[in-house]
């Protein structure tokens, strides 16, 4: 019989990490020194986008001749996965540590197993995702979207990254395809980062938070008031179909990104 986790607590000096694996096994609370930094609510805090990230175009992919149809929940397209709808079971914890999974199930058309582990210390956060099939092999993609705080009672949030190249967006959200010099703000785009995401934020006399990983591929969105997103991910959004990235029995995905902070 499955357990479904209560919301787990982890603590490193004076971080404070808060999991809900009932509602997506997503981080709804980040404290750093009793600020919080991540925007409060059901559909915010920093949630995992799998088995796919972003939109898929039209909620239409192919994996060889056969074409498969996701729920269009932001019409016209499917958007951040299943993941962050799920129950999460719970694996391991210790005090700065913890561990999920879920195994996929419809509407995503294959089987298999995502986990999710999170690692605290005293200054630093790193996330791990990974997907395994049961059988057949297939097309998936993996990522975070964390909603930082624009404002935690100072100054506004500067974000600040070097791109090799960002994604030209269509008029129907989707990358068209084409890479672009990085062009200025406000941004709901992907960015091309071949030797991996680098992104600092920093709010000014308080705090300076950088996101890494290793993969290449990193949504920005700042188009709100309350919250920006720096959302490192295993391929571009539509990725399922421009981008395929095969989990077999033989080779997992997985993505990894750590946050550092250090005080201003």
């Amino acid at each position: 019989m499955s357990r479904v986790a209560k919301n787990v607590r982890l603590t490193a000096g004076d971080a404070e990490l808060t999991v809900d694996p009932v509602h997506g096994c997503r981080i709804s609370s980040l404290r750093i020194g009793g600020t919080e930094l991540l925007r409060q609510g059901e559909r915010y805090g920093c949630f995992p986008m799998v088995p796919w990230c972003g939109r898929t175009g039209n909620g239409r992919f192919r994996n060889g001749d056969e074409l498969h149809r996701l729920p269009l929940n932001s019409p016209p397209h499917a958007i951040h996965g299943t993941g962050r709808d799920t129950a999460w079971q719970p694996a391991r914890q210790d005090d700065a540590e913890a561990a999920f999974f879920y195994d996929l199930a419809e509407p995503w058309p294959y089987e298999g197993r995502v986990t999710q582990s999170f690692e605290l210390t005293e200054d630093s956060l790193t996330l791990r995702l990974g997907i395994e099939t049961y059988g057949d092999s297939f097309p998936a993609q993996a990522g975070w979207h964390p909603w930082f705080l624009r404002n935690t009672g100072g100054q506004d949030v500067r974000i600040d990254f070097e791109a090799a190249w960002q994604e030209e967006r269509g008029d129907d959200h989707l990358p068209t395809g084409r890479r672009i010099d990085p062009l200025p703000g406000p941004w709901d785009d992907c960015f091309g980062m071949p030797d991996g995401v680098d992104v600092k934020l920093t709010w000014p006399e308080q705090l300076e938070l950088t996101v890494k990983s290793r993969d290449e591929w990193v949504v920005i969105y700042d188009e709100q008031a309350e919250a920006v997103c720096v959302e490192p991910q295993s391929g571009p959004p539509n990725g399922l179909n421009t981008a395929p990235r095969l989990v077999t029995p033989i080779e997992p995905l997985e993505i990894t990104t750590t946050w550092s902070w250090e005080r201003l």
